[in-house]
């Protein structure tokens, strides 16, 4: 006879009870666990694609420079009757340093020339080129052309290098300018605030020195410990040098590190500006002044603009510090200068950047744009969609309706599966040495990279495709061979197209995973820098994928902004694909 009492106490006991707490404390866990780990995987998302869009938003605007040019045809080399062909070959690029120098004729001497053509992209004398080849008639005519910004104006612009802050001026100004030396002074300590911001730039110096004496400061312990094991006189000498080199290395360091940090505790006291420390410029009477020494109310500068007017006790002006020392940004204080007096001439002005999307690649950061690759991956996922659509179906169709149960199908299937496992890379090993070394193909075309990629998409779409077949029941075969069908009506005519949105949906799939694909495309030379075009597919190209891994290693920082841009488009035609397998599986997919 069963005991009840037992049974009861075993579902209803204490004992009962704690096992039913503890189960439900552990459901509870892992519930907890599966939430954080969603919400980590969720925070790592939102984390990338933040830090990609904040990048990206540079890329979406670019500057214009507007300066008055005429449009000599004397100057050019050129006939009032000439063709547009002798107009492009015309020095537009002498006429462009030109309008510049005559915009900043204080502007002299080779370097800060070159500074100066710096202001403007190389490529804008080429579209201004452009423009008068297309319209003859504009030459001798004087225009206000929107030049092209460079990288550098356009990055400081965007607050790349920092921003340049306006100190409060309360006295009145004074300025005496010998040659392009000038010697500034106030009624009142107005350049302490800007002596401050030095200073405090001094003590950010005196850190870094600091860090560079603890570097000299480990090789010093590491060569004392050479010294000490150094078993013959040769390496006892090396490792006694060494240990003289780094000591002396790391004395003067931290002197120096002394003398910044003695200076930047000194609240008056005059100091020189360098490219080590925060810029000083003062803006008076229609001119620029870079100060190279400064006080409390003492200045002494160089002139970068001429003041149009005497400057005595002036009571409108401007000081301004740069938040970044010269050596920490590419753009020059000249620069700098330029930039604002344009700037506050109106004459700088920011647009829509629609050569991003339109324009091909190019070694001048503001003037790349990605539309090249997008062709080039157009027409590589045109033959990958051409080569693995159809064999993998077909292969697919004979592996599940006609090929026989036997060890070399078993054979097959099982290397399908292992080649959907291979990683990208060695398909594009397979691609360089068969497919160019010994057909042949066209290194970096789009027609190499389809071959490749359909390679590598054929184990993807072949299993889709088996798993869409196998879905259909086999109700269908059987009624339609019960009505006179034969086998290949059967399934050519009710399966395939039953079968068929599960296959899409697998092939689309597979094709956004080839889209995202780089590895086996460097490897059969789709790295190559590629200016034009694209109109077929034997041309030579670049895709999507390549075009950001080869700006991702460009030193330009406006290369940093179109890198992220160039991934968020990518990111946006992988999840158009995605989005569109889904919504082919929802729409056709059927239950039965």
């Amino acid at each position: 006879m069963v005991d009840m009492t037992a049974l009861t106490d075993m579902h209803s006991g204490t004992a009962a009870t704690s096992r039913i707490k503890k189960r439900r404390l552990a459901e509870t866990r892992l519930k907890a666990y599966g939430i954080i780990a969603i919400l980590l995987a969720a925070g790592a998302l939102v984390a990338l694609l933040s830090s990609v869009l904040t990048k990206a938003v540079g890329a979406l605007t670019e500057t214009y420079v507007t300066l008055p040019i005429t449009l000599d045809a004397g100057e050019l080399g050129l006939d009032s009757d000439a063709d547009p062909r002798d107009i492009l070959r015309a020095d537009f690029t002498g006429l462009t340093k030109d309008a510049l120098k005559a915009r900043f004729p204080d502007a002299t001497g080779r370097k800060t020339r070159r500074e100066l053509y710096d202001l403007t992209s190389s490529g804008a004398a080429f579209e201004l080129a452009a423009m008068v080849a297309n319209d003859p008639a504009m030459l001798g005519e004087t225009i206000e052309y929107p030049f092209l910004a460079s990288d550098v104006s356009d990055l400081y612009l965007k607050g790349d290098y920092g921003e340049i802050f306006d100190k409060p001026t309360n006295g009145l100004l004074s300025v005496f300018v010998t040659d392009d030396a000038a010697r500034l002074s106030s009624s009142v300590n107005d350049f302490s605030a800007a002596l401050g911001r030095v200073k405090d730039g001094l003590l950010e110096q005196a850190q870094t020195v600091r860090r560079q004496a603890a570097l000299q400061d480990n090789g010093v312990r590491f060569y004392e410990q050479e010294l000490q094991s150094a078993k013959n006189e040769e390496d006892r000498a090396a490792a006694q040098a060494q240990l003289d080199s780094r000591t002396a290395a790391r004395d003067a360091l931290l002197a120096k590190a002394d003398d910044l940090e003695l200076r930047s505790r000194s609240a008056s006291g005059a100091e020189d500006l360098t490219d080590e420390n925060r810029s000083v410029m003062i803006r008076a009477g229609g001119g620029w002044f870079k100060v190279t020494r400064i006080d409390t109310a003492m200045a002494e500068a160089d002139v970068v603009v001429q003041p149009t007017e005497t400057i005595e006790n002036a009571s409108e002006w401007r000081l301004l510090v740069t938040d970044l020392p010269p050596n920490a940004r590419k753009v020059s204080d000249n620069q700098i200068v330029w930039i604002e007096e344009l700037r506050e001439a109106g004459s700088v002005e920011q647009v829509f950047n629609t050569r991003f999307f339109t324009s091909g690649d190019s070694r001048e950061p503001e003037l790349a744009g990605i539309w090249g690759a997008v062709v080039g991956s157009f027409w590589t996922m045109v033959v990958t969609f051409a080569l693995a659509f159809p064999i993998g179906v077909l292969a697919a169709i004979y592996l599940e309706e006609f090929a026989p149960k036997n060890k070399l199908t078993d054979f097959i299937e099982v290397n399908i599966n292992n080649l959907a496992a291979v990683p990208s890379i060695v398909f594009g090993l397979l691609g360089l040495s068969v497919f160019l070394g010994f057909f042949g193909v066209p290194r970096s075309a789009p027609v190499a990279g389809g071959i490749v990629l359909a390679l590598m998409t054929l184990p993807t779409i072949i299993i889709a495709s088996r798993a869409a077949i196998r879905a259909v029941p086999p109700s269908i075969r059987d009624a339609a061979v019960g009505l006179g069908a034969s086998p290949l009506q059967a399934t050519f005519h009710h399966v395939l197209p039953l079968a068929m949105p599960g296959i899409l949906t697998g092939t689309i799939i597979g094709m956004a995973q080839a889209l995202g694909e780089t590895a086996p495309l460097i490897m059969i030379g789709m790295v190559a820098f590629i200016v034009d075009i694209p109109t077929g597919v034997t041309d030579s190209a670049s895709v999507l994928p390549v075009q950001v891994f080869r700006w991702s290693d460009f030193p330009e920082r406006a290369f940093e902004a179109r890198t992220a841009a160039a991934i968020c488009v990518l990111l946006t035609f992988l999840v158009i694909m995605n989005a569109l397998a889904v919504f082919l599986r929802k729409r056709f997919e059927r239950r039965w």
